[in-house]
């Protein structure tokens, strides 16, 4: 496909011509060009009319030929930050992508709006690849995404000169997931390490870095092994007041799960879970239920990994039950619902996967269901591996702390990130909610359940405490007289779930340990036998439990799902949405590459009723609407 760019380029052609990165001031940002351009781009081709935070910026260094380092939350629009500069100028942008899955995505998500894009991988047959090198030759596409393996593996040096041999000359490079560079980061791949090599096959050519996580030390580190020069860094907000973050202590795991499910009926979701086993039990379980949901794990065959991909991509699937084997490139934008049966390794790897609901920017929920065996868990194993090291022990401590937390989840997941959350509370998280209330006295609680842990031997696991504290007369309390110590019944009003929740939240403190393998038996830590001996000895120690519902009330709606619907035509809104699952089925592309939810309800909400009108709808733009306008106008009148 050759698109047109010429009317909204002219202004920049000679303002961006190439030259010697060395004659850049060193720390100054780049001269910003007369801004109408970019405006008429973004619209033209994507149906947007203003710039998300950064953007503007992150599209100028591009411009500037300035290298760059650009963070920004998963659904904070920074593919947008290389795809609209790419159509400015007649160069060709080289983007490095880790997965096929997100090349193909993004580039049928581009040829939809009328951009000439490509992608060159292992999995095209040799017509594709030819015709991919024919349209490199004769200049006709302006973003070719590759992987990095064809960069830096073998045949790198042949596909390099074809590329230096196209007829547009290579205007950038963008590297996508750009953490994977970084032995810090949360998905470390070491081809990635290679693609500093780019700077010497293309000396005069500017590399741009994006990423949607990455702590100062991550970021440090892309700077280095990509060898960026002077880069210009932006680092966005990490905050996405869109999802509401919550936190369970695990008790029954399939009613907890019905529990989200039901208030997400035929939504998008993904449940995360850490053994290859629990994934295929919940999958049977769920389609048991009659739910539409597929398995994703590393044990099943590429195949049956692709089939079940494409089944959650193209909507034939409601939920993707996993192991973090699936996430990096889905690009399905109306997943309403992330859920992690069980603790993720670090902070890192939760913002990441959580991070994949909402990407519209709709509302999405969150929910961590997790036990402190989890933690014991991932140490043994890493342990095992040879991988248990100071790095590994403070990144499982990390999400530890956030699990057994008492406070905003928003300012906690900010905080870890070195960002200062300004707001007094989010409204988007169990905390904030009033879905936890805080116990009067918790140093009391405590040293009540590090007495009893005591008074056990230290020799028993949470479970068996918990049956104690609780004075339960089962067969493995009474037969060790455990009926008759003096810690029996001390919390027989609480909960299982309370009194397991507290256990947690006192191993996330550091007050108790966990030891052992196959039976993890709780301790007394250092910090734990000094708080039994002087309730002083430990400052700022709170403690909470869920707070029983209230059916007259009814559960605190956030703030983004009380606007998000606001306005909307539910009816029209589902009419639209089988309207473009029509059109994605006959196409063969995913629904979310047509429209996102988040231009469904706009239009659910304005009702536009010509074609001038649709093209200002937020997410349309000029191709879409000429291509779609009429059979989308058709549903908003009744006519279909």
């Amino acid at each position: 496909m050759t698109a047109d760019y010429s009317e909204v380029r002219a202004s920049y052609v000679t303002m961006i011509a190439p030259r010697p990165m060395s004659a850049l001031p060193p720390a100054a940002t780049p001269a910003v060009p007369d801004p109408s351009p970019l405006d008429a781009i973004l619209e033209r081709y994507w149906g947007y009319t203003s710039f998300r935070p950064l953007q503007r910026e992150a599209m100028d260094a591009v411009l500037a030929r300035r290298d760059s380092l650009v963070v920004m939350p998963t659904g904070a629009g920074k593919s947008l930050c290389f795809q609209a500069p790419a159509l400015l100028g007649d160069g060709l942008a080289l983007v490095v992508s880790p997965l096929i899955s997100l090349m193909k995505d993004q580039v049928d998500t581009l040829t939809g709006n009328g951009v000439a894009a490509a992608c060159y991988h292992s999995a095209l047959t040799s017509e594709q690849k030819a015709e991919v090198l024919d349209g490199l030759r004769a200049g006709r596409l302006k973003l070719l995404y590759v992987s990095p393996e064809r960069l830096v593996g073998d045949g790198a040096e042949g596909f390099l000169r074809r590329v230096a041999a196209g007829a547009a000359p290579l205007a950038f490079v963008a590297v996508d997931e750009a953490h994977c560079i970084s032995q810090w980061g949360h998905d470390f791949r070491p081809e990635y390490r290679q693609l500093a090599r780019l700077r010497d096959v293309f000396p005069g050519v500017s590399l741009h870095a994006f990423t949607a996580t990455a702590t100062a030390r991550v970021r440090r580190d892309i700077t280095e092994q990509l060898a960026l020069h002077e880069p210009l860094e932006l680092v966005g907000s990490f905050d996405r007041p869109n999802l509401t973050y919550r936190v369970l202590p695990r008790a029954s795991l399939r009613p907890q799960l019905v529990d989200v499910l039901r208030r997400h009926d035929r939504e998008a979701g993904i449940i995360y879970c850490t053994s290859r086993k629990d994934v295929d039990q919940l999958t049977a379980w769920l389609q048991g239920e009659g739910r539409r949901a597929v398995a994703y794990h590393a044990g099943l065959s590429d195949d049956e990994r692709h089939r079940s991909q494409d089944a959650f991509l193209d909507e034939h699937a409601d939920v993707v039950v996993a192991t973090v084997a699936f996430g990096m490139g889905i690009d399905r934008s109306d997943v309403r619902f992330v859920v992690h049966a069980g603790a993720p390794q670090s902070l890192e790897h939760y913002q990441q996967e959580s991070g994949r609901a909402g990407r519209d920017g709709l509302e999405a929920e969150c929910v961590l269901i997790v036990s402190g065996a989890d933690f014991l868990k991932w140490r043994t194993l890493l342990e095992k591996n040879g991988e248990w090291n100071d790095q590994r022990r403070q990144l499982l401590r990390d999400i530890e702390r956030y699990s057994s937390g008492v406070g905003c989840r928003h300012k906690h997941l900010l905080a870890h990130f070195g960002e200062r959350y300004a707001k007094a509370e989010c409204g988007a998280c169990d905390f904030c909610l009033g879905e936890l209330e805080s116990v009067d006295d918790p140093v009391t609680l405590a040293r009540k359940i590090l007495s009893c842990v005591a008074r056990v031997g230290q020799r028993f696991g949470a479970a068996h405490v918990t049956n104690v504290l609780r004075g339960a007369t089962s067969e493995a309390v009474t037969s060790r007289g455990h009926e008759t110590l003096s810690t029996f019944g001390l919390l027989k009003d609480a909960s299982v779930d309370a009194v397991r929740g507290y256990i947690d939240q006192l191993l996330g403190r550091g007050l108790l340990q966990q030891t052992g393998d196959q039976y993890p038996v709780l301790a007394l830590t250092e910090d734990g036998v000094a708080l039994l001996k002087d309730a002083g000895a430990v400052s700022g120690l709170s403690l909470a439990r869920q707070r029983r519902p209230d059916p007259s009330r009814g559960p605190r709606r956030s703030k983004a799902e009380t606007e998000g619907w606001e306005g909307v035509d539910r009816d029209l809104f589902e009419r639209l949405r089988a309207l473009r699952l029509d059109v994605a089925r006959a196409r063969g592309v995913p629904p979310y590459v047509i429209f996102h939810d988040t231009t469904l309800r706009e239009l659910a909400r304005t009702r536009p009723s010509s074609l001038e009108a649709l093209r200002h709808v937020y997410g349309v733009g000029a191709k879409k609407a000429d291509d779609l306008g009429p059979a989308v106008l058709d549903v908003i009148a009744g006519r279909a």
